[in-house]
């Protein structure tokens, strides 16, 4: 009785295998070693397969993976000070009207001869004829850190002889409000 309860528990494992230690055992010894042999070289070749080679792949790609999320947190960590920056000046006292000018008309020298500025009002409208994209970028950026505007509108068309860009943007912020 005691013999019965313990093969009724045998493990689900065993029971599978049974067959196959059944089929082996009627083999010979040369081909059970053969038998045996071929099937380490399919288990290891599918551990190699399921487990190494994907490891050693992640292993392989993680200094280029490194190198380009360095890349990332850099430009975030450069995007976060900026956004810190804009954050300080936006809780700062408005700039005075002529600061802000003197800064737009720094900002606007820097573009060279392709760029006119006009301050009307509470608006600065600057004409642009032939701007390279990188100068305009950079403008724009100091325009909206150091004088603290920023576009309400604008009417720009590429340029291809030479490459730039041409058009009027035109400009609001704190700093040109009457008053100041």
């Amino acid at each position: 009785m005691n013999r019965v309860a313990k093969t009724s528990r045998q493990f689900p494992l065993t029971r599978l295998l049974a067959p196959l230690n059944a089929a082996l055992a009627r083999l010979n010894p040369r081909e059970r070693r053969a038998v045996t042999v071929a099937s380490w070289v399919v288990g290891l070749g599918l551990l190699w397969w399921l487990a190494v080679a994907p490891a050693l792949s992640t292993l392989r790609q993680a200094p280029e993976r490194h190198a380009r999320l360095d890349a990332q947190l850099s430009q975030m960590r450069s995007m976060a000070a900026t956004a810190e920056a804009l954050r300080a000046q936006n809780t700062a006292q408005p700039p005075k009207r002529d600061d802000v000018v003197r800064a737009l008309e720094l900002a606007t020298t820097g573009l060279g001869g392709t760029a006119q500025l006009a301050v009307l009002g509470d608006r600065a409208t600057v004409t642009l004829r032939n701007t390279p994209p990188d100068a305009l970028a950079q403008w724009l950026a100091q325009v909206r850190i150091n004088a603290r505007l920023v576009p309400l509108e604008a009417k720009l068309s590429r340029s291809t002889n030479p490459a730039g860009w041409n058009g009027t943007l035109v400009l609001a912020g704190p700093g040109l409000v009457s008053g100041n």
